[in-house]
């Protein structure tokens, strides 16, 4: 077995990545455009394969995998795999999802989705005839795993958006009392200071005469 390094794809990959997708029967005039997207795998220092990745908000999807040499396809696929399930993390995704049909993937999890989870599926990744190049295939082709809860991750999510809008709105309340406390406060001194200096004008006007004699 060859010596496999996963790494991200650049631009000096094109020649290769056009190759690849073209041998593959993929648009290669659509993928050029994404290839930052692309994870590759090289074997003893030569290109042999690429992978995509695309991330849409909690969803991570797989897709235009090919290999230039099929002899290192699953060992190349264990490190993209690695380096997948990083790169979701990093990303908060909560789901991954492929069109793939190799047998080694339904080894490692990925499964056809229920009714309940294909609902689930980013509407971008929908009746596609696929904006990134995938063959076009039905809604059944797709597999996914799921890398975390993602129902208890939001259900956690929603309490903590709710006890944070509850003790924004205690704050909000607090602030309008203290508010409120500050304008009374205000009116009274205002009042106050008016009375007195009424009362300083009226004792001037009192004491005027008894001042000039």
């Amino acid at each position: 077995m060859p010596q496999l390094h996963i790494r991200r794809a650049t631009v000096d990959d094109l020649p290769a990545l056009k190759a690849l997708w073209l041998a593959a029967q993929l648009p290669a005039d659509k993928l050029k455009d994404r290839v930052t997207e692309f994870q590759v795998v090289e074997a003893d220092g030569k290109f042999a394969g690429a992978i995509g990745v695309q991330i849409v908000r909690q969803h991570a999807r797989l897709h235009s995998e090919d290999y230039a040499d099929f002899s290192v396809a699953d060992a190349a696929r264990e490190l993209f795999w690695e380096r997948i399930q990083k790169l979701a993390a990093n990303h908060g995704a909560f789901r991954v999802w492929m069109q793939e049909d190799s047998p080694f993937w339904k080894n490692y999890g990925f499964q056809p989705p229920s009714a309940e989870v294909i609902t689930r599926l980013p509407d971008e990744w929908k009746n596609l005839e696929d904006s990134l190049g995938a063959p076009k295939r039905s809604e059944g082709g797709w597999l996914t795993l799921e890398l975390k809860n993602e129902d208890a991750i939001n259900a956690i999510l929603k309490n903590q958006f709710g006890n944070l809008m509850e003790a924004e709105k205690r704050q909000t309340a607090q602030l309008a009392e203290n508010a409120r406390k500050f304008k009374l406060f205000v009116t009274i001194a205002s009042f106050g200071i008016f009375f007195i200096c009424l009362a300083i004008v009226a004792w001037m006007i009192l004491k005027r005469p008894a001042l000039g004699h």
